[in-house]
C-alpha cells in the first residue's frame, strides 16, 4: 500500500469508520425511480467532513456512451417535497453560503459512478461543517454535473433525495 493511502486510512478513515456518524441522510427515489435508495453518512474529521455514500437502484447507464455518472449535491432546502413536474422542487438550489460560482458551491460533491445500479462514494471536504448542513437535503440528479454550466452544472432532473439529520 502506498504511504499516501496508508496515511489517509490511518489518520482519517479508520478512526471514523467504527464510530457513529454525526449526521445521515436516508435517500429515496422519486415516483419515477422507486427502487432508488441508500444512505449518506457524515463524519466530522480533522481535515473536514468525511462523506460516505452507498446508493442502490440507480438507473441503468444503457448502451453505448452513456456514462453511469450521476450528479450529487447538498441543496439549501430542508424538505424532499415538490410537485408533479419536480417531485423535489422544495430542495431549492445548491448549498452555497459564500455565493461562489459553480462548481465552487459548498454543496458541490463529486459525482456518483454507478456499477450495475450501485454507487459508493468517499470524499473529504472542508467546504462545510456538519452543523452548517444539518437539516438540508442531499440530491441525486439523473445526469453528471458538467462542472461548468451556471448555476448548477446542467445535471438534469432530481431523481433521489434525503434530508440530513443528526444521529443520536
Amino acid at each position: 500500500m502506498s504511504s499516501v493511502l496508508q496515511r489517509l486510512l490511518t489518520n482519517l478513515a479508520e478512526p471514523l469508520l467504527f464510530k457513529r456518524p454525526a449526521a445521515m441522510a436516508f435517500i429515496h427515489g422519486s415516483a419515477d425511480y422507486p427502487e432508488l435508495k441508500g444512505e449518506v453518512r457524515f463524519y466530522q474529521a480533522p481535515a473536514g467532513v468525511l462523506v460516505l455514500a452507498g446508493i442502490s437502484g440507480l438507473p441503468s447507464a444503457g448502451e453505448g456512451c452513456e456514462t453511469g455518472f450521476f450528479g450529487f449535491h447538498i441543496h439549501e432546502g430542508e424538505s424532499c417535497t415538490g410537485n408533479v413536474q419536480d417531485p423535489f422542487a422544495n430542495v431549492q438550489t445548491h448549498f452555497n453560503p459564500e455565493g461562489c460560482p459553480h462548481p465552487a458551491h459548498a454543496g458541490d460533491l463529486p459525482p456518483l459512478l454507478s456499477t450495475q445500479g450501485n454507487a459508493y462514494l468517499a470524499a473529504v471536504t472542508s467546504r462545510f461543517t456538519i452543523n452548517e448542513i444539518m437539516g438540508r437535503t442531499v440530491i441525486i440528479h439523473d445526469h453528471p454535473d458538467d462542472f461548468t454550466t451556471q448555476p448548477s452544472g446542467n445535471s438534469g432532473k432530481k431523481i433521489g433525495c434525503g434530508q440530513i439529520e443528526a444521529v443520536s
